[in-house]
């Protein structure tokens, strides 16, 4: 290369390896295993002496090239692809941390990621506090001897809250600990935490990766060093994409910015209409100057993103007659999708988190999120015509 590539580029050439027959588009390797040449090239595969491919549980050349082409994206020297974006989070805390060890997390994060750091990792000795996302005070109060993790969502699920990546990187490194920043909602298209501080970058590649609700798929990136107990794990444990899905999440790499400015485009004026409608008590969305944290966006962030939610007059019922009643927004609790998506986060995807809990994130009865898909906004606007009466 003459000069360095824009992430425009990168998302499409980046990564790209080509076998003997000259294919343009990525090859998929759909296979389990490798053959050597002989015994001792087996032997320096194994014993690491000499690089290649081995069994794809954890060497799979179209994984590869997914890997390096996100890796490229994000800035990061190393990726780790895995079978999801749960499977990531998972990889990256049991390569990185032990019994006896202590997480601080955000409050605001996927009602998943709650059950997996209060109800599962504990059983395992791992301890975690959750705090607010946006009080700098608290992560520091938070912190202790035995932290080896802040773990963040920004912006937040489903209240898209934005913590300042910088300053709660500056505060993980004073307490010894490691900042993982969960960027699927923004992508590297969006946000490039890495760049902001942070030491970890955790995908859904199932969501904006993909970006038609097609496959499953997660990654962690990072420098070497931090990337690669991480990359242990994988290759004893087994949370493994697939080479299938690593074909497909390269094919929407290459799309990644062109749909991200969309997606973006659509919720901002999607959000801007929604707090003009009688039916709406608040819009969070942090494209909008309304939105607390609007300058610190509009600061790491490109755009606003892609999902916005907001609290429906009448509680539960309400926004369960307004979900009823669309015709094309899709009902599920997926996102990252060309189809917008609409759900009640107390009953989907928070739902087994507990009612207090709910309540100091700030999720209420009355809450829908929205990931704004690709459809014409006449459209969406139309379809949620119950909120204008």
């Amino acid at each position: 290369m003459t000069h360095e590539w824009q992430p425009e580029t990168l998302a499409v050439r980046a990564g790209s390896e080509h076998t003997a027959y000259g294919e343009n588009s990525e090859a998929m390797f759909l296979t389990s295993s490798f053959v050597f040449e002989n015994a001792a090239q087996a032997a320096a595969r194994f014993g690491g002496q000499e690089p290649g491919n081995i069994y794809s549980r954890f060497t799979n050349p179209t994984v590869t090239m997914f890997q390096n082409k996100l890796a490229a994206l994000e800035g990061a020297e190393s990726c780790v692809a895995t079978s999801s974006g749960m499977a990531a989070i998972l990889a990256a805390v049991m390569g990185l941390c032990s019994a006896g060890d202590h997480v601080v997390a955000s409050r605001s994060i996927f009602g998943t990621s709650v059950q997996l750091f209060a109800n599962i990792l504990t059983r395992w000795g791992l301890e975690t506090t959750f705090v607010s996302l946006t009080d700098p005070d608290a992560w520091k109060a938070a912190a202790k001897a035995n932290t080896k993790l802040f773990f963040v969502e920004t912006p937040s699920n489903p209240l898209t809250e934005v913590c300042d990546i910088n300053e709660l990187a500056d505060i993980a490194h004073n307490a010894g600990a490691l900042l993982v920043v969960d960027n699927c909602f923004c992508t590297p298209a969006l946000q490039k935490p890495l760049d902001l501080g942070a030491d970890i970058i955790i995908h859904s590649a199932t969501k904006y990766i993909d970006g038609q609700g097609r496959c499953l798929g997660g990654a962690v990136l990072g420098k070497k060093a931090v990337i690669e107990p991480v990359y242990g794990f994988l290759r004893t444990a087994g949370p493994t994409m697939s080479a299938f899905n690593a074909w497909v999440f390269l094919k929407g790499l290459e799309t990644l910015h062109v749909r991200m400015e969309a997606h973006a485009r659509n919720a901002l004026a999607l959000a801007t209409w929604l707090e003009q409608q009688p039916g709406v008590e608040r819009v969070y969305y942090p494209g909008l100057a309304s939105h607390p944290q609007h300058a610190l966006a509009l600061k790491q962030q490109k755009s606003g993103g892609a999902i916005l939610s907001f609290d429906v007059k009448g509680g539960q019922q309400a926004a369960w007659r307004l979900i009823d009643a669309t015709k094309m927004i899709s009902i599920t609790a997926n996102l990252g999708d060309a189809k917008s998506t609409i759900t009640h986060p107390a009953t989907t995807t928070h739902s087994r988190v507990s009612p207090e809990a709910r309540a100091a994130a700030g999720i209420g009865d009355g809450l829908v999120r929205i990931a704004v898909g690709l459809e014409h906004i006449d459209d969406l606007k139309a379809d949620l015509a119950l909120l204008t009466q």
